[in-house]
């Protein structure tokens, strides 16, 4: 069994969860301080659209603004010679893509069950509002944040759609576990396929057994 999709995913998982998991913590806190209810709601749509559209249509706009002719993909291969579209980070840029809205409502979700108490009692104090979120809001929201980030990590791991149509089904280069176990079904090769089906089917029951534990974590700091 050639290790080389393995490998890719879990880079691209890694990678992208480090991005995903600041980038949907800071948009959480964002929206969840919004004062207005109409901008909230606009805002929340947008950045939860990736979760409700298909993957191909997602991997669609990905391509049509990261490809050679895309207005961010043309900039960066006419300035810095750097091609995005069919490139290892074109993975990542999908499983970040793909995953963003998991790690972004949950993080909202947990941030907005804070106890409101402690953050007047900050106030009080004097702490500023970074100083509130890092050393109050955070720490006690952290097993549901936590919670997000693992199961961001878990769908950039599993991504299929949005991969193939911007990076593309690259052998050692692209290939992920998904895009592996479709290429080894279409060829025949199904005891391959099973291999590959067995190790996400491992993974992924490791990831719910890692969620329950957070879930009962997060119960007991409340």
């Amino acid at each position: 069994m050639n290790i080389s999709p393995i490998l890719i995913s879990i880079r691209t998982a890694t990678a992208a969860i480090v991005v995903t998991f600041f980038l949907g913590l800071l948009a959480a806190k964002l929206v969840a301080g919004m004062r207005r209810k109409e901008w909230k709601m606009i805002l929340d749509g947008l950045l939860t659209l990736p979760l409700v559209l298909p993957p191909t249509v997602a991997g669609f706009f990905l391509l049509y603004i990261f490809g050679v002719r895309g207005p961010v993909g043309k900039f960066f291969l006419d300035f810095f010679s750097i091609k995005i579209a069919f490139s290892w980070g074109a993975t990542v840029l999908a499983a970040v893509a793909i995953s963003f809205p998991l790690m972004y409502r949950s993080a909202r979700g947990a941030l907005e069950q804070v106890d409101q108490n402690l953050i007047y009692a900050g106030r009080t104090l004097g702490f500023s509002e970074w100083q509130i979120f890092w050393k109050i809001s955070l720490p006690t929201a952290m097993p549901g944040v936590a919670s997000g980030g693992v199961l961001a990590f878990a769908r950039g791991l599993g991504e299929f759609g949005a991969t193939a149509m911007i990076a593309g089904n690259i052998a050692g280069r692209t290939r992920t576990l998904p895009l592996a176990i479709y290429s080894a079904v279409s060829s025949g090769d199904m005891d391959i396929a099973y291999n590959y089906v067995l190790i996400i089917v491992i993974f992924s029951f490791a990831v719910v057994a890692l969620m329950n534990y957070l879930t009962v974590q997060e119960k007991r700091v409340k």
